[in-house]
């Protein structure tokens, strides 16, 4: 398994994707491994999601989250190909993005968020490099309504600067989290 999110919390989903198998990640700055390394994580590299450093076919699972949506036309079609070339044939890649341009809010500048997808745009961009999908839905379909209008709330006031939207991905207080996570798991 191979997870190509890089990101503050380096190696995060390579724990969690340890329990399907062998897995691996890495992250783009020097930073993001010393966290992921301090936390434990010892199978981390320093790369780029446009040229790993893994041989052709060596994946069973390659997972990419919330990270194309961060990189410019030209990276994102080099990473979807880079992805592709990492799988064994038979193998399957697990994307997440952010989707849907009524959602774009605070959280899209804390994640540097370039764009955001239809389910026809996704679709496009995958199959251009060359994958066949078997399962295209939009996640935390079920707070879809909450969320679109704090959204809209956000973009009325204007977006916050990336120094200020850190709520967004803090951990909100118990017994909302509770809650929150008790949906998650129905969906």
């Amino acid at each position: 398994v191979l997870d190509l999110a890089g990101n503050e919390l380096a190696g995060a989903n390579v724990e969690l994707l340890d329990t399907v198998g062998r897995a691996y990640g890495f992250d783009l700055t020097e930073v993001g491994l010393r966290i992921g390394r301090d936390a434990g994580r010892t199978r981390l590299a320093r790369a780029n999601v446009t040229a790993a450093p893994f041989s052709t076919a060596s994946f069973d699972i390659v997972t990419s989250f919330d990270v194309l949506y961060s990189l410019d036309e030209a990276d994102e079609r080099a990473a979807l190909s880079e992805m592709y070339r990492l799988l064994k044939p038979g193998g399957f890649v697990i994307v997440n993005v952010a989707a849907m341009h009524v959602l774009r809010g605070d959280h899209s500048v804390l994640s540097r968020e370039i764009r955001r997808y239809s389910r026809d745009d996704l679709r496009a961009r995958i199959e251009r490099a060359g994958f066949v999908i078997e399962r295209l839905t939009y996640t935390h379909a079920t707070l879809f309504v909450p969320l679109a209008i704090a959204r809209r709330l956000q973009r009325r006031r204007g977006l916050r600067s990336e120094s200020e939207a850190g709520a967004e991905i803090a951990v909100p207080p118990e017994p909302f989290n509770a809650i929150l996570t008790a949906v998650m798991r129905l969906e």
